[in-house]
């Protein structure tokens, strides 16, 4: 039996060339202290061994690992990287590519290196560290520059997953047909760094990987099925479009894992947003810090969604602060009279006996939160009660809509795209890209099913917006929280 078994093992250790026989552990795909079995395309002065690790800065280049003796091909693979960036560094790590003597790399996949916040109106990138570049995009910054962070790739036939210091941030799963001509399919061939350009130097070491078996096959019931919703995200992901559902609430029996897990399906991010306002969750700064804790660490944008107009009153701007963004709305506020109503609910509203005159009283409303309320969104943007809402194109008249549009301009306030409630109109929404205001997409969930953003995917293309159309969350020291003195708007 023992002479049976050794000769199983030697022939199943033949399957695999030499070079990429190993334990459990993997292998290592660098000796430490030269780039033996790494091939430098472009200039080769941009990659050095330094102190015992690899080290990328100068021109832009690639340096391809093409294993000792020439075997540096791989199928399925477990790879893990420990990679140090400087303030305003970038790179990426590439898989499935095939060696190019100059040029960007042209096939394979990119996982993306890059911690530094692009600014408004650039033509610089947004997608961050840990995207699958172009497919799967990750817009929020989740490692430090001057800190030590793993890469973690794995790809098993038709999927691909992406970890970052051990959370699964990526989980890509190709359909059984390409979805898209111009997209790379999942097939073979070699690792590569990146160096992007005369930028901060990337330092990589402890690179490992394990082969995995060339046979193993995705369950086709895992294959995602292929409409026109899946081919424009797909395409607005490799345009890159901050695809990031803001307005993402953990209720109706929605948990955090299954909206996790429905973003690395679809390939959209999500804002997890809490209500913060009087008998609502959150109403103290001490509710502000614990949910923020519970919420540390998270592959999501963390935001408060403030409700009334007393939640400005209940938190200190140094606790608001510290969410990615805030949001509100004016589907709850209180007229010249003092009746206070929310707008979804026809009870508190009662009768509208002059449309006209309500109208008024609700922009001057919604103008009055974007100039006095420290907010990075106006969600539900142009909501109007059920029984106003058959006059809605009659009712937001272009000077109303410009009144809020020029309000939004003059405190940096993006306007929602909503997908429960399929508003602004597109008339509103291109009058408000013209005066070169900022959109985000919501979807105001009320139960688990947060939709695809159907809706968002419909204005983008009816209305021409860009990618630079779209808001991200600003960097710390420029929310508005921070521009805010407690009295008058947050001012950009």
């Amino acid at each position: 039996m023992v002479s049976i078994s050794r000769r199983h093992l030697l022939a199943s250790l033949m399957v695999l060339p030499a070079a990429l026989r190993a334990g459990d552990e993997g292998m290592s795909l660098f000796n430490g202290h030269s780039l033996e079995g790494w091939k430098a395309a472009g200039n080769r002065h941009s990659f050095r061994v330094e102190d015992g690790k690899i080290v990328a800065q100068g021109p832009a280049a690639s340096l391809f690992y093409t294993g000792r003796g020439g075997k540096g091909n791989f199928k399925n693979f477990d790879l893990k990287v420990e990679v140090l960036t400087r303030p305003g560094a970038c790179s990426g790590i590439h898989f499935h590519s095939q060696f190019q003597s100059h040029g960007p790399l042209k096939t394979g996949f990119k996982v993306q290196i890059n911690h530094a916040y692009a600014g408004e109106g650039d033509g610089r990138d947004r997608r961050m560290t840990g995207s699958l570049y172009g497919i799967r995009n990750i817009y929020k910054v989740m490692a430090k520059d001057d800190e030590w962070f793993e890469l973690r790739v794995q790809v098993r036939d038709k999927q691909a997953q992406v970890w970052l210091n051990g959370t699964l941030i990526v989980d890509y799963i190709e359909p059984a047909q390409p979805a898209d001509p111009t997209v790379a399919t999942l097939g073979h061939g070699a690792f590569a760094l990146e160096c992007c350009g005369d930028v901060p130097k990337v330092a990589f070491r402890n690179l490992v990987v394990k082969p995995l078996p060339d046979d193993l096959r995705t369950p086709l019931e895992q294959l995602p099925q292929v409409d026109d919703v899946y081919r424009q995200l797909l395409q607005m992901n490799r345009d890159g479009y901050p695809m990031v559902d803001y307005h993402t609430h953990l209720k109706g029996g929605l948990t955090l894992e299954q909206a996790l897990a429905n973003s690395r399906r679809l390939g959209i991010m999500y804002g997890i947003a809490v209500n913060g306002g009087l008998k609502f969750p959150i109403t103290t700064d001490a509710g502000v810090a614990a949910f923020l804790d519970g919420m540390k660490g998270q592959p999501a944008f963390i935001g408060l969604q403030g409700e009334g107009r007393e939640w400005v009153t209940l938190f200190s701007r140094e606790a608001i602060a510290k969410f990615d963004y805030i949001f509100t709305d004016c589907m709850t506020f209180t007229d010249d009279h003092g009746k206070r109503m929310r707008l979804w609910i026809p009870e508190e509203v009662g009768e509208i006996p002059d449309p006209e005159q309500f109208m008024e009283l609700l922009v001057s409303r919604i103008v009055g939160i974007l100039n006095h309320e420290p907010i990075d969104i106006h969600a539900n943007p142009t909501f109007l009660p059920p029984a106003l809402a058959p006059d809605y194109d009659r009712l937001w008249t272009p000077e109303r809509m410009q009144r809020v549009i020029d309000a939004a301009k003059a405190n940096d306030v993006a306007i929602e795209i909503n997908n429960r409630y399929r508003i602004p109109s597109a008339a509103f929404i291109k009058r408000a890209k013209s005066a070169g205001v900022k959109f985000s997409f919501g979807t105001n969930n009320s139960d688990p099913n947060l939709g695809r953003m159907e809706y968002a995917l419909e204005m983008v293309k009816q209305c021409g917006l860009t990618w630079q159309d779209i808001f991200v969350p600003k960097p710390d020291g420029q929310k508005a929280a921070q521009r805010w003195d407690g009295a008058g708007a947050a001012k950009s």
